[in-house]
This record gives structure tokens, C-alpha cells and sequence, in this order.
């Protein structure tokens, strides 16, 4: 009996950073997120960079986001299923936004192709890695449901830690009140958040930048100190120049990691604010 070759695309949203000509490499669909500026509304990475958007931020009220309306996941749902027998549809944390959720009403409307949402629990490029890695093994035509055994195998491994520069930032969204900006921003503390049960809560307050980033290195350390194959990511909003020498540090550390470097675009930039630090990782899988 011949084996038949499993078709299957891999979608992810904007919020998982992968720059476009590693997309297109790899054949990843894109279903952007929205920034709004008053009336203006931007698809982020569409119509607006990562640059662009800090650019705005400051002179400008802080914008507001929103997820993809339903309609065009069944767009492009239904565009696959010419061409498709499956889709791995993955999706920043469910715990902080309904995209997730958007995907799986959407799975229910489309004939003819199978849906398979993927809740990353996390976002930015760690996101990004579960379609790196699902879109290499789709290209050998691995089963759909494989892939998803494997993104979860993956999930067990995964980390991110974020540092925000600027607390008025969080405060101005409504996430941290006023007294408490104003005393953290006097006491110089750096809050490190990660997400825990798919939302993002404080981990550690840490009184100074470079502890916190001293902090997040010891945090990396210990994961890899397995030795296992890891593939990390260093996360800038703006602070492209600090990225770049902290991941010249990390490569000298740590010669068997492969990092590169992602960035908080528009819509986890508005939560965020400028001036966040992050790092994220998890392990590398052989390949099928």
C-alpha cells in the first residue's frame, strides 16, 4: 500500500515576530492582530513595524489592541482547503487574548480542510519557535496530529521572561496603579513577569536593569545546564543595540545554544512599554 503525503499549512499570528522572509521560507500564514491609534487602526507587521510603532507611541495617546475578527480566519481557512488537507493554526496565549479562541470558533465553519488550534500559552518569537519547528516537519509531509503530539512535547520546555523598563507604561494600561509606579520607579524596581497558567504574572521584583538581566541569564542557565540542544531568543521593544550585546555575551556562554534575536512589535509593545528586556527558549527536537 503507498503512503499518502499529508498536506498541512501551519498559521500563526503576528504576535509571534517571525520576520517575513522566514515566513515565506517556510511557507508560514500570517493572521495579524490590530493596534489602534484613536480612529487609525494598523494591522501590526502589515502596516506598521516594530519601529514604526515606538516612533508613534511617543508622541501619541497609548493605543488600544484587538484580535483578528473571525471572519478572516475563515478566509484563509477556506483558502487552505483548495490546496490543504490540514492546518496547525497557532496562537499567543489564550490567557491574553481571544485570538486563540478565534481560531477554534472559526475551525468549526470551514468544510473540507481539518483545523487543529494551537494554544502557544506564551507569544513573541518563543511562539514563533512552535511554527518554526511545525512548518519544517509539515514540509515532510508529517501528520498533522504528529505535529501536535510534538508542539506539546515541545510546550513542556518552553520559557520566557520579560523585564519592563517603564513602569508608567504599565500603569498608563491600566495594569499597575499610580502609587505603585510612582514608589517602584523611585525604588528603581524592575518587574520580571513570565506567564504561569497562560497569563503573565510578576515572577520576581528586582531592583535594578542589570540584575534583571543578570537574573534572567542565571534562569536560562540553569535550564540548559542539561546540555540538551536548546534554541533561544533575546526580546527587545526598541532596544535593538542592548540585544545585540547581550546575545554576543550569551553566544560566548553558551556556544551549543542557538539564539537570535526577536522584539515586542505593536501589540505586546502596547502592553509592555519601551525599554523591555526579555528572553525566551526551549528545547530543539530531532527532526523526523
Amino acid at each position: 500500500m503507498v503512503k499518502t503525503y499529508m498536506k498541512t499549512a501551519i498559521v500563526t499570528d503576528s504576535t509571534a515576530y517571525i520576520p517575513k522572509e522566514l515566513r515565506e521560507h517556510w511557507n508560514i500564514h500570517m493572521i495579524p492582530l490590530n493596534v489602534i491609534f484613536g480612529n487609525e487602526v494598523y494591522q501590526e507587521e502589515n502596516d506598521i513595524t516594530w519601529s514604526q510603532f515606538y516612533e508613534e507611541v511617543r508622541t501619541k495617546e497609548l493605543p488600544t489592541t484587538s484580535q483578528p475578527p473571525i471572519g478572516q480566519f475563515v478566509e484563509l481557512f477556506e483558502q487552505l482547503s483548495k490546496e490543504y488537507d490540514a492546518v496547525i493554526s497557532i496562537h499567543l496565549s489564550s490567557g491574553i487574548s481571544g485570538t486563540y479562541q478565534g481560531a477554534v470558533t472559526s475551525s468549526t465553519m470551514v468544510e473540507g480542510i481539518k483545523v487543529y488550534p494551537f494554544d502557544s500559552e506564551i507569544s513573541c518569537m518563543v511562539q514563533g519557535f512552535y511554527a518554526l519547528e511545525a512548518a519544517k516537519w509539515a514540509s515532510k509531509g508529517v501528520d498533522a496530529e504528529v505535529i501536535m503530539a510534538r508542539l506539546e512535547e515541545l510546550k513542556k520546555t518552553a520559557r520566557a521572561y520579560f523585564m519592563v523598563d517603564d513602569l508608567s507604561h504599565l500603569q498608563r494600561g491600566g495594569r499597575l496603579s499610580s502609587a505603585q509606579a510612582f514608589i517602584g520607579s523611585l525604588l528603581q524596581v524592575k518587574p520580571l513577569l513570565h506567564f504561569e497558567n497562560k497569563v503573565i504574572v510578576p515572577f520576581e521584583k528586582i531592583r535594578t536593569r542589570k540584575k534583571a538581566m543578570k537574573r534572567i541569564m542565571d534562569l536560562f542557565g540553569e535550564d540548559v545546564a542539561n546540555g540538551a540542544a536548546y534554541q533561544a531568543v533575546i526580546i527587545h521593544a526598541n532596544r535593538e543595540e542592548e540585544a545585540e550585546e547581550w546575545r554576543n555575551e550569551l553566544v560566548a556562554m553558551y556556544p551549543n545554544v542557538e539564539f537570535s534575536i526577536g522584539y515586542f512589535g505593536a501589540v505586546i509593545g502596547t502592553h509592555l512599554g519601551e525599554g523591555s528586556m526579555g528572553m525566551g527558549w526551549m528545547k530543539k527536537l530531532d527532526v523526523i
